[in-house]
């Protein structure tokens, strides 16, 4: 049987987190024994907002590195770069051409963005329309969606109706959100109601992967917790120790009720110091093979040739129907 094509991507805008590693990373490594993988770095979705070129650059390498680093073998998954695929834009435009402004209207996200960045542009707009031809071009079955993308997901399968309603069905593949294996939901650090963010713009919000010890120790004893000191768990009201309880108990793959026994009669502070070196000791094998990553950008620059052309294959052939069923002449 033919594997079933699984899609993500991350913007290249901020830092990879803790909680991006927990929630998903460290799950996509596993999904190639059952899954066709697509992962990429969506590089064009970056210049919605103001970019300096020289850090973009830095970044796409550095995203790149660092998904090597988390494990993602280049051979057994399609790893690449967006606007190495130029078919993506192209996709874009023609879908661009058949979703009514009324559907962009509704998008909360950019609502919610466009009240925090004086530069609001056609691009941030229609920013849904390129993540529904990123999904659309390979032919993704199934793609893991967070609770801020799943309206976008829901537009996304709206803009097939309106393809097949106009052109006839079969030529773009309706997908589905991806229901698997998740990670456990890591939340702020100093504000633990809400989910941790790699585009938080309070670095003590968050933990990189990339941070220094010295930096992870400090956010880690500084998170928020609360005036209690009896280490227990307890999701409504003491949140923040509960979000430092689930991180310990998914990274030391101890249940979290065996860690509240370990703690007993101890306070928040000593918990605090045990994940910081836990957090430490995960994250310092994914930071030393970052580091010999990017001595090499020679090496990261092959890897991404390799990978645009791997999905290009596949990204040519939708395109080249999309082009045939529109009335387009295919590139020869």
């Amino acid at each position: 049987m033919k594997k079933k094509v699984i899609l993500s991507g991350s913007t290249v805008t901020g830092d990879l987190t803790l909680g991006n590693y927990i929630g998903a990373m460290n799950n996509w490594k596993k999904l190639s024994k059952d899954y066709n993988c697509h992962y990429f770095l969506a590089d064009l979705h970056a210049l919605t907002t103001a970019q300096d070129p020289k850090k973009l650059q830095e970044r796409i390498f550095s995203f790149f590195a660092q998904y090597l680093a988390l494990g993602l073998d280049p051979e057994e998954n399609t790893i690449f770069v967006q606007s190495h695929i130029h078919e993506h834009a192209e996709l874009a435009w023609i879908l661009t051409c058949l979703t009514p402004m009324g559907n962009l209207n509704r998008m909360t996200q950019f609502k919610e963005k466009s009240q925090h960045t004086s530069n609001i542009n056609a691009g941030l707009f229609s920013y849904p329309v390129l993540m529904a031809a990123d999904i659309l071009l390979y032919s993704a079955d199934l793609v893991p969606v967070g609770e801020d993308q799943r309206q976008h997901m829901e537009l996304c399968r709206d803009i097939v109706v309106f393809f097949e309603n106009r052109y006839g069905e079969g030529i773009l593949k309706m997908p589905e959100a991806y229901i698997g294996k998740q990670g456990a939901r890591v939340m702020s650090l100093q504000d633990p109601k809400k989910k941790m963010s790699k585009s938080d713009e309070n670095e003590k919000n968050f933990v990189s992967i990339l941070d220094t010890p010295k930096k992870i120790e400090k956010k880690i004893k500084s998170a928020q917790t609360d005036s209690d000191t009896v280490v227990s768990f307890d999701s409504e009201n003491k949140t923040g120790l509960a979000n430092l309880l689930t991180i310990y108990s998914v990274l030391s793959e101890k249940p979290i009720d065996d860690i509240v026994k370990d703690y007993e009669g101890r306070m928040y502070g000593h918990l605090k110091v045990d994940l910081a070196e836990l957090v430490v000791e995960t994250l310092t094998p994914i930071q030393s093979a970052y580091a010999d990553y990017m001595k090499n950008k020679d090496y990261l620059e092959e890897l991404m040739r390799k990978g645009a052309v791997k999905a290009r294959v596949r990204a040519q052939e939708t395109l080249k129907n999309v082009y045939k069923a529109t009335g387009l002449v295919p590139r020869s």
